[in-house]
């Protein structure tokens, strides 16, 4: 097993109805390769979430992201990768100019309606879902055997998949 840095943040930042994306083309040996993801990355040693997501915003898209929201916790498990624990954000504005190279993808404004089309993780449709409802913050396990759901739990309870 790869045992590496396992806290991660993740932020899906709105405008226009739509969320920023990013389509992860460019990084090799990529858990997310070829799905389409909010961005953010691994914690450094001593740093926060919320400095995270702003250091990982800064360096693959050139912007801050303002007005940004904690929403839950997802914890990740997969046989293949391990464990993940993410903190999921969201903001709705942001400073800066967004960046044309992003060094993992390219980013790209996708409608809401659309992203649950994209290739995404099963368990990102669940957490966009409770998004997009403004579910209150949440606690989200998803497990995966290869890329295939096979288990999720909302705040502890089991859901049907």
């Amino acid at each position: 097993m790869n045992y590496r840095n396992n806290l991660t943040t993740l932020c899906y930042l709105e405008q226009n109805d739509c969320y920023l994306m990013l389509h992860r083309t460019k990084k090799v040996n990529d858990i997310n390769e070829d799905k389409w993801i909010g961005i953010g990355g691994h914690l450094e040693d001593g740093e926060s979430p919320d400095e995270c997501i702003e250091r990982e915003m800064a360096e693959e898209c050139g912007i801050k992201p303002l007005n940004k929201k904690l929403r839950g916790v997802i914890t990740f498990v997969s046989d293949k990768f391990g464990s993940e624990y993410i903190f999921l954000y969201s903001a709705d504005n942001y400073e800066g100019s967004l960046t044309k190279d992003c060094p993992e993808g390219d980013l790209e404004w996708v409608a809401k309606s659309k992203v649950m089309n994209l290739p995404i993780w099963e368990g990102d449709k669940i957490f966009l879902q409770l998004l997009l409802e403004n579910h209150p913050f949440f606690s989200l396990k998803l497990c995966y055997e290869g890329e295939k759901l096979t288990y999720a739990a909302l705040d502890g309870e089991r859901l049907k998949i």
